[in-house]
């Protein structure tokens, strides 16, 4: 199964037009969206080209394949713009022997430095800092696709995962890292 992460879209709909395009091209099976979806929240600048309910349109064209957590800008009203549940606080896919547990990362015990229990070789997919993370800590992975709105290292990113691998991309589809799950 293919699998398409990306997070921190912040209401751009110039960044969710640039992942649309990007799952148009992957065709991934399931799209995960690690939360901040619509809203840019009052520490952020305004992304290029916020307009969160054209951004809520062009995620709804994904709305079946699309699996999405809570960020710590959702809100209520965010739910009733898109197509697909985006209010859990976490998620559990587990796809070619490999458990993801996926999140935004702001909440006690579910962030980088206090993960939950997750068996050995599971992947700890989350956002929330809008910088790119692709590495082993321990006996897990972690992933954080970075932003594709407000990126905080410079670049525009999302992940994906197939045949085993994990992939850290930039936007344009060029791969920047991978890393094996076997």
């Amino acid at each position: 199964m293919k699998l398409l992460f990306a997070s921190d879209l912040h209401g751009s709909a110039t960044a969710a037009e640039a992942v649309a395009q990007r799952i148009r091209a992957e065709r991934p099976d399931r799209v995960i969206l690690l939360g901040d979806l619509l809203y840019h929240g009052p520490r952020n600048a305004l992304p290029d080209g916020y307009d969160p309910a054209r951004t809520a349109q062009i995620l709804n064209e994904f709305a079946a394949i699309t699996l999405a957590v809570k960020g710590n800008c959702e809100a209520e009203v965010d739910q009733w713009m898109l197509d697909f549940p985006c209010m859990a606080e976490y998620a559990l896919i587990e796809t070619d022997g490999v458990c993801f547990f996926a999140t935004h990362g702001h909440r006690a015990r579910m962030t980088p430095d206090e993960p939950p229990a997750l068996r050995s070789g599971s992947v700890f997919a989350y956002g929330h800092t809008h910088v790119k993370e692709l590495r082993l800590k321990g006996d897990l992975i972690l992933l954080n696709p970075g932003s594709a709105a407000l990126p905080k290292d410079g670049s525009q990113s999302y992940a994906t995962f197939e045949r085993g691998a994990l992939y850290l991309k930039a936007i344009d589809g060029t791969t920047m890292s991978e890393l094996s799950c076997a």
